[in-house]
């Protein structure tokens, strides 16, 4: 998996900066697999409690309001 995302983040597709392993994620309903993730992007994912909606209203919500 880890060469198949050419050792970067699945989300961000950076190393993770942090000097940690990309954790490896998972849909916790199900139980499987999705790729790999740096901690950044692992742990924003989980704040987000992994909802689809509440991901579509951060980004109109950075659109909005960012430069």
């Amino acid at each position: 998996m880890l060469a198949n995302q050419g050792g970067v983040c699945a989300i961000c597709k950076q190393p993770c900066e942090t000097g940690k392993s990309l954790a490896v994620d998972h849909c916790h309903k199900t139980k499987k697999i999705r790729g790999l993730l740096c901690q950044h992007c692992n742990t924003g994912f989980g704040q987000f409690r992994e909802n689809k909606e509440f991901l579509i209203s951060a980004i109109s919500y950075i659109d909005k309001f960012c430069c």
